[in-house]
């Protein structure tokens, strides 16, 4: 069946959304917004500082800037949806609109696990061979290992939509999900989705598999190398900083890997609700407390920032 007919067949999708409870629409809404309102202000706050200061313009700091950009896109793919449907009530979406979610949702998705491993190499680099560090994470490498995240992640988004929105749906148009994911959009369609389900178990794999094993790996070598450091100080902080990265991909990895790498008989949709929460909404809301609040060279330039702004105003008051 062509994409055309596909489109004569359906023109929107109801999204089911988390709750129908009416007495939750409120307080989710209000909860939703606040997530994502942190969200955004956390990671362009984190871009606009990393920008402004010369001193963050380093590898882990271009990575984390490339980071919270990406994870901007990727609460903005799904956000501002669900609050709408909490505040109006309306969830329908436009197949076309629909198409579009899923693309950037999968997209910047697959690039945020890539950035994840990326960072763990450069974390690798900098404790396990710190007098080569400038010779390997070098402004070539980190552009092109970053560009190389959005390629694949663009790539592996565009076969998941192309096959998604070939298939027919002609029994129903309501997707028990509150966005538009891949596996509730199987579920409602009348086509046979063997390849669509093997497609996503592989592409799904080779992503998670590929970024976890870079990711324990590179983090095996730095503990091995932490262990044999002298000093103490060196220790704690170089665990400290593991334990964050560690922590948000433990949490990331988790939920997508309880998402997608099981059989689609296997999907409670309700449980699976859950765990897309965490992945869409909060990990990227936490990423920048996570990553960087915790981290002196950023409380620095924050001070800096915030000095200048504050010299600002007592001049204009003072004029």
């Amino acid at each position: 069946m062509t994409l055309m007919e596909n489109i004569s067949e359906i023109t929107e999708f109801i999204l089911v959304g988390l709750t129908d409870v009416p007495e939750l629409q409120i307080p989710l809404s209000i909860v939703f917004t606040l997530i994502y309102l942190i969200t955004l202000f956390g990671n362009l706050g984190m871009i606009m500082l990393i920008l402004m200061d010369p001193q963050l313009h380093t590898p882990m700091y271009f990575f984390l800037s490339n980071l919270s950009l990406v994870d901007c896109v990727y609460a903005s793919a799904v956000a501002p949806k669900v609050m709408v449907g909490f505040l109006t009530g309306n969830k329908v979406i436009s197949y076309n609109a629909c198409a579009t979610q899923m693309f950037f949702f999968v997209a910047f998705g697959a690039i945020e696990s890539l950035i994840l491993a990326s960072m763990a190499y450069d974390r690798h680099a900098a404790v396990c061979k710190p007098l080569h560090y400038t010779t390997i994470m070098t402004s070539t490498t980190c552009v092109l290992m970053v560009a190389c995240c959005y390629m694949c992640g663009i790539l592996q988004s565009s076969i998941h939509v192309a096959l998604a929105f070939h298939l027919s749906f002609c029994h129903s148009n309501v997707i028990n999900h509150f966005f538009c994911d891949i596996p509730p959009l199987l579920n409602i369609s009348c086509s046979d989705t063997y390849m669509n389900e093997i497609t996503l178990l592989l592409l799904a794999t080779m992503d998670i598999v590929f970024t976890l094993v870079v990711i324990l790996r590179t983090y095996m070598l730095i503990f091995i190398t932490i262990l044999r450091m002298h000093s103490a100080e060196a220790q704690r902080k170089a665990f400290s900083t593991c334990s964050s990265h560690l922590t948000t991909v433990s949490i990331f990895f988790g939920s997508l890997i309880f998402m997608y790498l099981q059989p689609r008989t296997h999907h409670s949709m309700n449980t699976d609700k859950i765990a897309s929460v965490f992945y869409t909404m909060v990990i990227p809301m936490l990423n920048p407390m996570v990553y960087s609040l915790r981290n002196k060279d950023v409380k620095n330039a924050f001070k800096k920032v915030v000095g200048k702004l504050n010299s600002s105003l007592n001049l204009v008051v003072s004029f």
